[in-house]
């Protein structure tokens, strides 16, 4: 239930608005979409739910210790990673490569003198795997490369930006067209999970060693009693730090490093089955760890890239790709269930089918608790435009709702799928010029628009 409090902010948002107030248009929702996956992804399952690709590629698999030579592409446990992305990219995915420093990571109590005095062959490092797998190279099997992923406070910050430097700097001599992407961080105080954006990469110098800023965000909710620290609310709640740490990176990077990226390289929530929630154990049942509905991760997941979208965002990727059914933080995030499509699966895929060539236009009303509609525009046909409309709540929210100011009539309108088959369509009535009466709820309603004669 949303506070009254809230009222007045509501009615400021009201007012359309434009997207994106910079000179860059925002991506089709092709080249926006993205999935967290692992070894052992499968890419004709997950293809039609995006294109762009994640993967955990730890540098303690390349090799058995820091300062023996990378041999690419055959890992230390022979493992090909030729033929592993080689599948992916033979699928068309677009991979984002984060090279975890694994075993060799704040986790080791003895990382700082596995690291020390290892620039040289940091750099030795970074430039053989953008060599290799980079995109100007003969395989052309990754486009972007992080340097970690949540090394946070835990890892000495002077020897992280060290590592940084050399291995982006070998990244750049090895293949100057690869996407460079930090690791985790976010516009304020460094945490366990993120560096601190101006403490980490607000050097002068070490700007032009960068090219995306990488930020990890979930819908945590704030502590209470009886609460457990993992719980999360839907995307839009103000009473969350979700979007405000997104605005807090993109108005850090257009103070401080305009021209670069934002990317969300991870983003979810945990959704078990009822008979799996009831095996609860150790602090998950201690401390009452809850998930969301199958329903709501639907929901949530799709309303997410609309919102990232509406914030300046350039690329968002899901976490996670499969999962086991487990009732634990972060183990029953999947798209699929043991590779079984789960609801968010059918939503994820139909939002990538459906707009994928389309970038968001505007945002038409922007309501706290109430309405959100956004106005997406096809890429190469402007005429051609998607209204997506939804309650911007967690409590299965419905009511019934006027558009005014539509682009025409609808040629059909849609409500998001949580299985395979047509999209439910939605029944909507004439209001007056340009304006139609419809129900919403808390899945997004699709309102497709044809080109005006």
């Amino acid at each position: 239930m949303l506070p009254r409090v809230w009222t007045a902010a509501r009615l400021v948002c009201c007012i359309a608005m434009p997207a994106v107030s910079g000179e860059a248009q925002p991506p089709c929702f092709k080249d926006f979409m993205g999935l967290n996956a692992h070894f052992a992804f499968k890419p004709a399952l997950y293809r039609p739910t995006c294109r762009l690709v994640r993967n955990y590629h730890n540098l303690d698999w390349d090799v058995a210790a820091i300062g023996n030579a990378p041999t690419f592409p055959v890992c230390v446990n022979r493992v090909d990673w030729k033929h592993v992305y080689g599948a992916w990219r033979k699928e068309g995915f677009e991979i984002d490569l984060c090279a975890q420093f694994g075993r060799f990571g704040h986790g080791n109590p003895d990382f700082r003198r596995l690291w020390e005095g290892q620039e040289a062959w940091s750099r030795t490092y970074g430039r053989e795997m953008a060599r290799y797998f980079g995109p100007s190279g003969a395989e052309r099997l990754v486009t972007s490369i992080e340097i970690d992923n949540e090394p946070g406070r835990k890892f000495d910050d002077a020897l992280y930006r060290r590592i940084f430097r050399a291995m982006a700097e070998g990244i750049r001599e090895g293949d100057p067209q690869v996407k460079i992407v930090t690791c985790t961080a976010r516009a304020r105080a460094a945490d366990d999970y993120s560096k601190s954006l101006d403490e980490t990469f607000g050097a002068p110098d070490l700007l032009p060693l960068y090219d995306v800023i990488n930020a990890h965000v979930y819908a945590m909710l704030p502590k209470a009693p009886g609460r457990s620290p993992w719980d999360r609310s839907h995307p839009e709640d103000p009473a969350i730090d979700y979007v405000r740490l997104v605005d807090e990176i993109v108005a850090w990077r257009d103070a401080k490093a305009p021209g670069k990226q934002v990317w969300i390289t991870e983003f979810g929530w945990d959704a078990c089955t009822d008979e799996a929630f009831k095996n609860r154990t150790g602090w998950f049942l201690k401390l009452n760890w809850t998930d969301v509905t199958d329903l709501q991760q639907a929901q949530y997941l799709v309303r997410s890239f609309f919102v990232f979208a509406a914030h300046k965002v350039d690329r968002a990727y899901i976490y996670y790709f499969d999962d086991n059914d487990e009732p634990a933080f972060h183990a029953a995030s999947g798209l699929t269930r043991k590779f079984k499509p789960k609801p968010s699966y059918w939503a994820v895929r139909h939002l990538h089918q459906a707009l994928g060539e389309y970038r968001l236009a505007r945002v038409v009303r922007q309501e706290v608790g109430s309405l959100y509609v956004y106005e997406f525009q096809h890429g190469n046909e402007p005429g051609l435009s998607v209204w997506a409309a939804w309650s911007p709540t967690g409590s299965g929210r419905e009511a019934e709702v006027t558009l005014e100011g539509l682009p025409g009539t609808p040629a059909k309108v849609e409500r998001m799928p949580t299985q395979e088959g047509d999209p439910p369509a939605v029944e909507w009535k004439p209001a007056g010029p340009r304006s139609i009466k419809l129900t919403v709820n808390e899945s997004p309603s699709y309102l497709f628009f044809s080109k005006r004669p």
